[in-house]
């Protein structure tokens, strides 16, 4: 299949075409290798985050941006062809904008007539897969093969948690004492949308109600000494998150020790984030810590994170969770602990962790685990 143009970056060359087209030649045959495993003639890609990885990013059909799914749909057959279905208004953006560079047809119908599992069905055959609940579809969850990332894809992942984090670091310095969490959104907002980047979950929250509550959505509490932006952002399908915290005034020491506590609840995580290691070995890995740590039962307050990629979460870490850790693989972690939080977007590749939305105009935090250093984020003092 390929793609016909670099991928350029604020003017700087990100990837080759020659490598783009790797990714997703690669991805177009797992696919097509998929489909015939299955026995099945063809799979229907409706959701963002599945079109998105198949394209190697190329592809960004929201319109609406709470949407599950955009404005065509991407339909692959056992066979190996591609076909984009959308409607005739969105027809000539998505060819100059999104699928002209990819050796993908288009098939197009009137905005009123909306044909497109109709059509699926006749191109490809009557044993079709859909990754949205269609009936006369099969079901179809593509998460095995998004897991595993590809270099291409880590480069991108690279990109989308430097600039993050740096945007997060501009908004964290200008905070100001009686300005509202709705403000620490709008400022966040700007700060990732003028760099490309869509944000998706935002919790900024102050003071108690960082305490309070583990999902603060901002409800308009004016900032008094105690600030928390706590957020996840999308680029090409890939998610990252993180978290961040600023304090107008000394630390108290028992936000330290809090602080303290969640950061080796993280590095112990980390540690054991290894290939083969199950969803519900890496929650017990987080139960011992805190008992460790002097926060017995705190993984019982909130989840404590698990694999990321093209969901802000691909699968959390649960007591009887069977899912497993893969080499290539991004994660992000969560622990916390009364108003103290760690949260970082990592890559885990040859038994190495690496960490993709550093921060490091912002204060270090020592942690470690088995003599292996994981350093997280502290708390900035304004």
């Amino acid at each position: 299949m390929g793609i016909q143009k670099d991928l350029v970056v604020n003017g700087n060359l990100l990837l080759s075409a020659a490598d783009w087209s790797a990714e997703i030649d690669q991805k177009h045959a797992a696919l097509v290798n998929w489909l015939r495993e299955n026995a099945l003639d063809g799979i229907l890609l409706r959701r963002s985050e599945n079109i998105a990885w198949f394209t190697g990013g190329a592809v960004e059909l929201r319109v609406l941006t709470p949407s599950e799914t955009g404005v065509a749909s991407v339909l692959v057959t056992a066979a190996g062809r591609a076909h984009y279905l959308t409607t005739a208004n969105e027809a000539p953006r998505l060819h100059d904008e999104e699928f002209g560079a990819l050796d993908i047809d288009p098939i197009v119908f009137p905005w009123y007539d909306d044909r497109t599992t109709e059509m699926a069905l006749e191109i490809a055959g009557a044993h079709v897969a859909c990754d949205v609940p269609t009936a006369g579809f099969a079901a179809a969850h593509l998460y095995p093969l998004r897991a595993s990332l590809r270099e291409t894809e880590i480069t991108r992942f690279r990109w989308l948690g430097a600039a993050t984090g740096a945007a997060v670091t501009d908004v964290l310095r200008q905070l100001k004492l009686g300005m509202t969490e709705f403000e620490m959104e709008a400022q966040i907002a700007e700060a990732l949308l003028s760099r490309g980047i869509l944000p998706s979950v935002y919790l900024m929250a102050a003071d108690e109600r960082i305490v309070k509550y583990k999902h603060a959505v901002a409800r308009g509490r004016k900032l008094e000494k105690y600030a928390m932006l706590n957020l996840c952002a999308r680029k090409w399908g890939l998610t990252v998150s993180i978290t961040r915290f600023a304090h107008f005034g000394p630390v108290p020491a028992e936000l330290q020790r809090r602080f303290a506590a969640a950061a080796q609840v993280n590095a112990a995580l980390l540690h054991r984030t290894r290939t083969g290691a199950s969803s519900a070995e890496l929650f017990r890995v987080a139960a011992e810590a805190y008992a460790q740590t002097g926060f017995p039962g705190a993984e019982q307050y909130h989840h404590q994170g698990g694999a990321t990629g093209y969901w802000e979460r691909e699968w959390v870490a649960t007591p009887e969770g069977t899912e497993r850790v893969m080499d290539a693989q991004a994660f992000a972690w969560n622990p916390s602990v009364e108003g103290g939080k760690v949260e970082d977007t990592t890559l885990l590749r040859n038994g190495v962790i690496e960490l993709l939305t550093p921060t490091p105009a912002l204060p270090a935090l020592a942690s470690s685990c088995a003599g292996k250093e994981y350093p997280a984020t502290g708390v900035l003092e304004l």
